[in-house]
């Protein structure tokens, strides 16, 4: 019964012995092979074979060893890995193996020792397998790891770093410790909110900038950031939420990027612009204004010309004067009005010449302290060394008049107005040309101007005081004068701190001639009979003129056009003509210029309401400015 028992035994082992055999021969991924206790290959797999090279008789028999590389043979690893896994009961690593061709592949290995039933060691179980396409996609992958990584610690332009999915800073780049200034064991750990300024945190806007992340797959703004230094920066962010395959949060990427010299560059290109437009309006309105002003003075011409014949003619009635002079005054306060808006267009003529500014304020001291009232406190503050200044004193004085009638209504119950004076050279950035000049400003202690008000203060008929207190060409007048004249006007007001006024002139270079003074002007003499060509296209106007030379008892002719001037010229002799300067086909000056090539000794005088000619050109004679009354003709006369 007991040797039954055996052989049963027996024939069970030797069958399961078989079938062991035939799953490992039949395994192709593994190399499954034995080796004898000095690692000698005594079987042979299919997988082996496979993946070897190697078939079962030229390998059987062969230490296993010439599968390793000969710098692993020269250091003594097949032997050592074998006495491991008798010592330790297994050897498992991975590593580069030969093939039979030579060529290498990178192999996982595990090495068991067999013993038998009294624990002798009767040789080893090997099994290998091909990790070569596992381990280049490891190697790609790792590499690929590394290279973002070098791009990321590359890039210095940028902020680039992780968020927790509560903000908590996890790493930190090159680029976000020299734009915030924090190094990484300053920041990591901490929440990224201490980025932004008080007034943010106190708003959330940090945590609002994760939850737009979180819902909406992205979160893009720009805004001041500050910096561990307590500096701020003005930067542009972008948020995007990391997700695992499932789409659960794991964190924020967040891009940093510090635009202030953008944002500076970008606002000075807007301030530019503004002021390009606000000198395009402003000359828009110049041309309209010196349009409007130009015809106006044709009109007033007539009607105060024709007045002042009509009261020389009128019985003395002193209710038909009294009439009469009130239409005079309203007149000539007419024509102040076109003064101002020819000013503001800069086109009024002007007499410009060194003159000392000190002496011209000094010299107003008794019409300021008559015109501004008692409860005006008037201060001058001038440097002993002031140079003069290459202006229009009379303009100039009817400037400093204006600032100081603006500044007085300004300040409600009185106060203090201080008329100052300095010398500086500016440059290009000024909106000046460069060199030397002098400041004169009025300053005030009164309301002073908001923004809105401020930007709109030169504007020709823009006035805060109340209706029928103020024409609105008080600053553009001044504003006109000064650029005229090569200079500027600037004003600086905040509401509740007064105003300052400063008028920009070019100041005068030490040979400049002064002006002569030639005293009283002289009361015009009487001349004798002159036969006078009045031209003019404006039949108003050349009836007037007429009317005034004939009036003073002189022949007068009139012509209504350059040509029919010529035509005239050309039949009759003439001793003077009187031409306007603005009149279509010819113009004034090119009408002096025929009549000094084909009658040179015939005079000429010329009428504008314009002070600038085209092209920059100089007249030298005598000139009158419209609206001209009798008295003004007859003095232009008698200079001739």
């Amino acid at each position: 019964m007991k040797n039954k028992q055996l052989a049963v035994d027996r024939a069970y082992t030797a069958e399961e012995s078989a079938r062991y055999r035939i799953l490992v021969e039949a395994i192709t991924d593994y190399a499954v092979y034995m080796l004898d206790p000095s690692g000698i290959v005594s079987s042979w797999n299919a997988g082996a074979e496979r993946f070897k090279g190697y078939k079962p008789e030229e390998i059987i028999g062969q230490h296993f060893s010439r599968f390793y590389t000969e710098e692993d043979r020269a250091s003594g690893l097949p032997a050592r890995a074998l006495e491991t896994s008798a010592r330790e009961g297994k050897f498992e690593a991975e590593g580069w193996r030969l093939r039979k061709d030579g060529s290498r592949f990178w192999a996982h290995v595990v090495i068991d020792p067999i013993r038998d039933s009294s624990g002798t060691l009767t040789g080893f179980a090997k099994v290998t397998r091909d990790l070569t396409e596992r381990r280049a996609s490891e190697e790609a992958l790792r590499h690929s790891e590394q290279q973002f990584r070098l791009l990321i610690q590359g890039v210095t332009d940028y902020a680039i770093y992780m968020l927790s999915p509560e903000g908590i800073v996890t790493n930190w780049n090159p680029g976000a410790a020299r734009i915030k200034g924090y190094s990484p064991e300053e920041i990591i750990g901490q929440h990224f909110s201490r980025f932004y300024t008080p007034e943010d945190r106190g708003a959330g806007k940090p945590q609002r900038a994760l939850e737009t992340a979180t819902h909406e797959g992205k979160f893009e703004a720009e805004g001041w950031r500050v910096r561990k230094d307590g500096s701020r920066f003005w930067s542009h962010v972008i948020i995007d939420p990391i997700r695992d395959d499932q789409g659960k949060l794991l964190g924020f990427a967040k891009i940093t990027r510090d635009v202030t010299e953008r944002k500076a560059a970008q606002e000075t290109l807007d301030q530019a612009r503004e002021a390009l437009f606000q000198s395009q309006k402003m000359e828009a309105v110049g041309q309209l204004t010196g349009g409007v002003a130009h015809d106006f003075n044709n009109l007033l011409m007539a009607v105060l010309g024709s007045l002042e014949l009509l009261r020389k003619r009128l019985p003395d009635d002193p209710a038909q004067l009294r009439l009469l002079d009130n239409a005079l005054q309203g007149a000539r306060r007419g024509a102040v009005l076109t003064q101002r808006m020819l000013a503001f267009a800069r086109r009024q003529d002007m007499d410009v010449h060194p003159l000392d500014a000190a002496a011209l304020v000094r010299g107003m001291a008794d019409l300021l302290e008559r015109t501004l009232g008692k409860d005006v406190e008037i201060h001058t503050e001038f440097p002993l060394a002031l140079g003069k200044v290459v202006a229009d004193d009379n303009q100039l004085e009817l400037a400093l008049l204006n600032l100081c009638v603006n500044a007085r209504d300004a300040m409600k119950g009185g106060g203090r107005i201080t008329i100052a004076a300095r010398e500086e050279k500016v440059d290009l950035r000024s909106g000046l040309a460069p060199g030397k000049y002098v400041c004169l400003s009025v300053t005030d202690s009164g309301e002073g101007m908001d923004e809105d008000t401020l930007a709109c203060a030169t504007e020709p008929f823009f006035t805060t005081k109340g209706v029928g207190k103020g024409t609105g060409l008080g600053l553009s007048m001044v504003h006109g004068m000064a650029a005229q004249m090569g200079g500027r006007l600037a004003i600086f007001s905040k509401p509740g701190e007064g105003t300052i006024a400063e008028i920009w002139l070019p100041a005068a270079v030490a040979d400049a001639a002064p002006k002569s003074d030639p005293g009283a002007a002289p009361e015009p003499r009487d001349t004798r009979k002159l036969k006078v060509l009045a031209v003019d296209d404006d039949m108003l106007v050349l009836f007037n003129t007429v009317a005034m030379l004939e009036d003073l008892g002189h022949e007068a002719v009139e012509a209504g056009s350059g040509a029919e001037a010529l035509e005239l010229l050309a039949g009759q002799d003439f001793d003077l003509v009187i031409t306007d300067q603005s009149m279509p086909k010819m113009s004034g000056t090119q009408l002096m210029d025929a009549i000094a090539r084909d009658w040179p000794h015939v005079k000429v005088i010329l009428a504008t309401g314009y002070a600038e000619l085209p092209g920059g050109i100089q007249v030298k004679t005598p000139r009158l400015n419209k609206p001209f009354s009798e008295h003004d003709l007859k003095r232009a006369l008698a200079s001739l």
